[in-house]
């Protein structure tokens, strides 16, 4: 056994290989094979699927986020009314305070 290939070795390993992997190549069905069809139809209709199910998720991300905004700006009025209110009870204490002053 060597541990050195001269060149010839070499070479005719590569022919070798080259044939080896043109078999392979041609033993490979055309792509009007029914297996190959079917396989291809299988693949589309996996891709429809996933496509469906990430529009479906698409959709509730964005259900959620229209929820989160409307919550979001419910509890900004509920804070604008209160601060109303707030502001409204002052101006009348300020304004109790004021009367009795007057007279």
């Amino acid at each position: 056994m060597k541990n050195i290939d001269s060149f010839q070795d070499r070479q005719k390993n590569a022919v070798a290989a080259k044939a080896r992997m043109i078999a392979k190549l041609a033993a490979r069905p055309g792509t009007d094979d029914p297996a190959v069809i079917a396989r291809a139809a299988e693949r589309r209709t996996i891709d429809e699927a996933r496509t469906a199910r990430q529009t479906e998720r698409q959709n509730a991300e964005a259900a959620k986020e229209k929820a989160r905004q409307e919550a979001v700006a419910q509890e900004a009025a509920a804070d604008e009314a209160s601060a109303k209110v707030r502001r409204d009870a002052r101006y009348a204490a300020r304004k109790l305070r004021a009367e009795p002053s007057a007279r």
